[in-house]
């Protein structure tokens, strides 16, 4: 194997490979591309992704997808009743613009338009949409300020920018440790990650508000496949271990000022948070902004 090969040869080389078998399976990169779709659209992300776009945008009828992959988020948006016009610079068959035109005819959908182009120079007219919605390609882009600066023109006067599961890094060393970790930049060299400043910053030179940046654990969209369930249950667990060692420590050191001042940095330290971002490489951030 060459020392890089392109996005489709690596989806189809790790295919083959049972290390490899949950990634695919969660990552929706199997060989079967219904089968694919149609686990995305019973997953808590899509899901939770549908309630916040109604929740901000009742209303909207029209989808921009920008960086579609295989497809599945914009099948499923098609599925749900919206009009989706897709954005994929790949033209391949098993994750891009050639999966998304398989699956509009399997489905016999007209609602969908493929455009295989990058978005940083789209033609596309100005305030068109009412979402620019884009999953794991934000931070792929090679110029994030003109990247967001695109989706804010698409957008119409109210529409919604919703990016979800984009890598953030916090500094150049902790960027060279994730791409190190990623399980597929070692085949083809193209991941990517930005610190959640510049994201946040790159939303406001677009002109957009930023409703909300959520972080890892904030939200299922980021952390799926691990169920909310599970992430509530372990929440709970570390709020009630806390509040019983908070009683014991106040309890001992109450009578003592000082110590009991600082009785909660003692709990931190004797309760190391379970759930830590710091340990997640690359951990991903969703951002919801609108264009006012």
């Amino acid at each position: 194997m060459k020392d890089k090969i392109s996005w489709e040869e690596t989806i189809l080389h790790i295919r083959e490979l049972d290390q490899y078998k949950d990634l695919v399976k969660y990552a929706y990169f199997e060989k079967d591309l219904v089968k694919n779709v149609e686990s995305f659209r019973k997953s808590e992300e899509f899901l939770e992704t549908l309630k916040i776009i109604k929740f901000y945008n009742p209303d909207a009828k029209t989808i921009l997808d920008v960086g579609s992959g295989n497809g599945i988020s914009a099948i499923s948006f098609a599925l749900e009743g919206y009009k989706v016009t897709v954005i994929e610079p790949d033209s391949s068959d098993t994750v891009g613009a050639g999966a998304i035109n398989f699956l509009k005819q399997i489905y016999n959908l007209d609602s969908i338009e493929i455009n295989n182009f990058y978005f940083e120079n789209n033609p596309l007219n100005d305030t068109i949409f009412d979402i620019v919605y884009a999953r794991q390609s934000m931070h792929h882009a090679s110029n994030l300020n003109q990247f967001v600066k695109e989706g804010s023109r698409v957008l119409k006067q109210h529409g919604l920018f919703f990016t979800v599961r984009d890598h953030v890094i916090y500094d150049n060393f902790d960027k060279e440790k994730f791409l190190i970790d990623h399980p597929l930049h070692k085949f083809y060299g193209g991941e990517n990650a930005y610190t959640s400043k510049e994201y946040r910053d790159a939303i406001f030179n677009a002109n957009l508000k930023l409703i909300k940046e959520m972080k890892f654990y904030d939200n299922v969209i980021n952390f799926y496949p691990l169920e909310s369930e599970y992430i509530n249950r372990v929440k709970f667990e570390m709020e009630l271990r806390n509040d019983k060692i908070s009683i014991k420590l106040l309890k001992v050191f109450s009578s003592i000022p000082i110590i009991n001042y600082f009785s909660s940095k003692l709990v931190d330290k004797c309760c190391p948070k379970l759930l830590d971002e710091t340990k997640i490489s690359g951990r991903m951030y969703s951002y919801i902004a609108v264009k006012e």
